[in-house]
C-alpha cells in the first residue's frame, strides 16, 4: 500500500544496567523510502536496529515491521540485514555462499542461481569469481547487500554499511542503495552526515537513547536553509579549484559550505538542547 509505514516503533526503551542506552523512541519509516538513522557512536543505533530485528530483547515499547508484530528471537522474514561487519566463509567463491544462504531460507535452488547472477551483477560482482578471504573490506560489502537482498526483503537494514570504507567504496555501497530504491525500504545508521544527505528521504536524529527530530529530508532544507547557490556537477571535480575560479570572478562570497555542512550544524545543535 502506497505511503504506509513499513516499521512503526512506540515507546521503545532499553537498559543495560543502569545504564539507558534507549529512551522511549518513536518514529516511524515510510515504505519505499531510504530511512537514514543518524547518530554519534554510542548513541543507541545498534542497540535500536538490534531489537527491530528481534535479536535483542526490550524493556518496554512496540515495533511493528512490515505488518508484523516483532518479538525478541523471532526475525521477521521479510527483513534484509546487513551488520556493520558482515562475516563469510572465506573458502568459498560468491556464488558458493549464496547458494549455502539461500538453502538455509528455503529458496529453490533455480531461484537462488537467478537472483545471485542479478544482484551479482547489479553490484559490481559478477567477474570476482574468487574466495571471498581475497575481497577487499568494500567487495565484502557489497556481497553482503547481496546476502541481506537475495530473498527479495520488504525492508532492508544496514548498520554503519560505509564507516570503514574509502570515499569511493563509499560510492560504490550509496549507489546500490539508491539503485534499489522502490523495490525496497531501506534504512540505514551512520554518522556520516554526507552520505544520509546524498541518497536519504527522510531522517531521525538519534543522541543519547533520545529521538531529537524526525523529518523529511526536503523539509530540513526549506526549514534551515540560508541564501544559497547549489552547483551540481555530471563528473567529479576539484571543489577547492572551483571555488578558487568562481571567486576570482566574483561569483560567489569569501564563505562557502559544502552539502555536509547543513546537516552537521543541525545535528550539533539539537545535541545541545
Amino acid at each position: 500500500m502506497k505511503n504506509a509505514n513499513i516499521l512503526e516503533i512506540r515507546n521503545l526503551s532499553k537498559s543495560f544496567g543502569a545504564n539507558k542506552v534507549i529512551d522511549n523512541i518513536s518514529f516511524d519509516v515510510p515504505e519505499g523510502s531510504i530511512f537514514g538513522f543518524i547518530g554519534a557512536n554510542g548513541a543507541g543505533k545498534t542497540t535500536t536496529m538490534n531489537m527491530i530485528l528481534g535479536f535483542l530483547e526490550t524493556d518496554s515499547g512496540g515495533i511493528t515491521a512490515c505488518g508484523e508484530k516483532v518479538s525478541y528471537g523471532k526475525t521477521v522474514k521479510s527483513i534484509g540485514y546487513l551488520p556493520d561487519v558482515p562475516e563469510f566463509y572465506n573458502y568459498m567463491r560468491p556464488m558458493e555462499y549464496l547458494s549455502l544462504c539461500g538453502e538455509l531460507s528455503g529458496m529453490p535452488k533455480a531461484k537462488i542461481m537467478e537472483r545471485g547472477k542479478e544482484l551479482l551483477e547489479l553490484v559490481g560482482l559478477s567477474k570476482a569469481n574468487r574466495k571471498i578471504g581475497g575481497f577487499s573490506r568494500g567487495m565484502k560489502q557489497r556481497l553482503g547487500i547481496i546476502q541481506a537482498l537475495l530473498g527479495e526483503p520488504n525492508l532492508l537494514i544496514c548498520d554503519e554499511p560505509t564507516s570503514a570504507l574509502d570515499p569511493m567504496g563509499r560510492k560504490e555501497i550509496l549507489d546500490i542503495l539508491i539503485a534499489v530504491r522502490g523495490k525496497t525500504t531501506v534504512i540505514f545508521s551512520t554518522h556520516i552526515l554526507n552520505d544520509v544527505e546524498r541518497i536519504c528521504d527522510r531522517v531521525a536524529f538519534l543522541h543519547k537513547g533520545k529521538i531529537v527530530l524526525e523529518s523529511a529530508i526536503s523539509d530540513l532544507k526549506v526549514q534551515h536553509k540560508s541564501k544559497s547557490i547549489t552547483l551540481e556537477f555530471e563528473q567529479e571535480v576539484d571543489s577547492d579549484e572551483v571555488i578558487r575560479l568562481l571567486g576570482q570572478n566574483n561569483i560567489i562570497p569569501s564563505r562557502v559550505e559544502t552539502g555536509e555542512i547543513c546537516l552537521e550544524s543541525l545535528y550539533l545543535e539539537l545535541a545541545k538542547q
